[in-house]
């Protein structure tokens, strides 16, 4: 039985010093060429050979077990979001206006780390790891990108995982899901057309302010 936990927590100024050095360096969507550098650099580290540029900016790594089985894809996001950083804290964004506010610089060093550790144990699985590095997560559409450039082929995933940093969780702890969760965004347009009337007789118009307001 491999102790992950505790061979994490060795890791922990590994992930550390990654988490802070994106934090440093906040890129926005489709402009993580400095993150996606540095996960590819990393990934050669280990020994593996990421393939760069899967949906513009992304990253793909497949670390292969010793034995026949299932694909695993993982998936951590990478991009910041357009906001001026006021924490104060030594290692703030150094890019005036980006800033890492929801968390993706610690998605893509515990992606890392998650990535250290199986290749630790890459004789002990069954089956091939996926790792994926998306970008422009943040309304950007860049797993749409991704998957146009082909991230769920060569090979296919059996199964997909994701995760995101939750600050009103204790830490130590995890929620975990089957199927979706949280929301989505989507958009919704709606035309109202109205018809004029004279100020006098507003009950021969049609007013579309006030279809607006019964509609809301």
């Amino acid at each position: 039985m491999i102790d992950f936990l505790s061979e994490s927590e060795k890791l922990f100024e590994y992930t550390q010093e990654l988490r802070r050095d994106f934090h440093r360096h906040p890129e926005l969507g489709f402009q993580e060429v400095r993150t996606a550098g540095v996960v590819v650099d990393e990934l050669k580290k280990m020994g593996l050979n990421p393939i760069p540029e899967i949906g513009k900016t992304g990253v793909v790594c497949l670390i292969e077990g010793a034995q026949p089985g299932p694909v695993v894809l993982c998936r951590v996001d990478m991009d910041a979001l357009p906001m001026t950083e006021d924490t104060g804290v030594e290692y703030a964004s150094q890019n005036e206006g980006v800033m890492h506010a929801c968390g993706h610089d610690a998605h893509v060093s515990m992606g890392l780390t998650v990535a250290k550790l199986l290749v630790k144990h890459q004789d002990k699985i069954n089956g091939t790891v996926k790792m994926v590095f998306q970008p422009a997560e943040e309304g950007l559409g860049g797993a749409e990108r991704m998957v146009e450039d082909g991230v769920l082929e060569n090979p296919k995933p059996d199964y997909s995982l994701a995760i995101h940093v939750w600050n009103l969780m204790e830490v130590g702890t995890f929620g975990i899901t089957n199927g979706p969760a949280m929301a989505a965004s989507n958009t919704l347009k709606i035309t109202i057309s109205g018809k004029g009337a004279h100020g006098a007789q507003p009950n021969m118009s049609r007013d579309p302010v006030l279809a607006s307001a019964h509609i809301i």
